[in-house]
């Protein structure tokens, strides 16, 4: 068994896959904007994650733009089998680099389009909406015209599944009359926990949860308390975070992003870490202080 199998399979869609992926925000540059400074770095990290066992990745066309896109295609393509590749739609960039919506039905299928010309590939595994009524959290409001859109593309053989990112649970709800849902994707870790019950409801009807930012995102975790119990485990605090996550619910499917070989190996430990009781009742704590 390798380490990346400690930490178990859930379904995605038609695939079964491994919990722990990986995810490619950070192989573009600041800020998610234009090219990385090291490409050979970029590459080497995703091979280096496919020959760990990883195989889910997580990305999107408008990551870069089209740069995490070109560079999985140049590191991996042809793709493994095993290999699901998931993208989100539903935002652009502005040429300053700014987060902006792109959601009607004419972007929607552009952008599937744009993916599938960046990955090479016939059929995405996963298309995630994006919503953007606010950029930074869930805010309520129909999806529906979006939802019909994917829909229709799966319908048409451009996508196998659909899922939805930054999502209320009304919305998954109505999301789940329109279409399959194969997973959410939402903001959560060990200090951000508003999910919790959409986190458990989803488990119960086995549809996959992917917390993005799992380690904190563009302002990393920072605890005491977390960096007492990783000390006391002789483990990294990120490690712990992310074997926090791996225990919440067998239904969460984590992506930590890297751009270091070295760090790639240290999120892929993480699936071998034991939390003792009393330190998840001690982590526990984090969102509540």
């Amino acid at each position: 068994m390798s380490i990346i199998d400690k930490a178990g399979t859930f379904k995605l869609g038609d695939r079964t896959i491994n919990r722990l992926g990986y995810g490619a925000m950070q192989l573009a540059g600041p800020g998610v904007f234009g090219p990385p400074k090291d490409r050979k770095a970029a590459l080497d990290v995703l091979r280096a994650a496919v020959a760990a066992g990883v195989n889910h990745i997580d990305t999107s066309d408008f990551y870069g733009p089209h740069v995490t896109n070109e560079i999985i295609r140049e590191a991996l393509h042809p793709y493994p089998d095993s290999l699901a590749i998931v993208t989100k739609v539903g935002a652009r960039r502005g040429a300053d680099g700014s987060w902006l919506p792109a959601a009607s039905p004419e972007e929607l299928v552009r952008a599937v389009h744009d993916n599938l010309r960046n990955l090479r590939l016939d059929v995405l595994d996963v298309v995630n909406f994006r919503a953007m009524l606010d950029p930074h959290h869930p805010v309520d409001g129909s999806l529906e015209a979006q939802l019909t859109t994917l829909a229709d593309l799966r319908r048409r053989g451009l996508i196998k599944h659909v899922g939805l990112s930054n999502v209320t649970l009304g919305q998954v709800e109505e999301g789940r009359k329109i279409c399959d849902i194969a997973c959410i994707q939402n903001l959560y870790n060990l200090a951000h926990r508003a999910d919790d019950a959409m986190i458990d409801e989803l488990a119960a009807d086995g549809i996959a949860y992917v917390p993005f930012f799992p380690l904190g995102g563009f302002s990393p975790l920072q605890s005491a308390t977390l960096s007492g119990v990783a000390a006391e485990l002789g483990a990294t605090p990120m490690q712990v975070a992310l074997a926090w996550l791996l225990r919440r619910s067998p239904n969460v499917l984590l992506i930590p992003g890297t751009s270091s070989v070295t760090h790639l190996r240290e999120n892929i430990a993480a699936a071998e870490l034991e939390l003792p009781s009393a330190a998840i009742s001690a982590l526990d704590t984090i969102a509540k202080t």
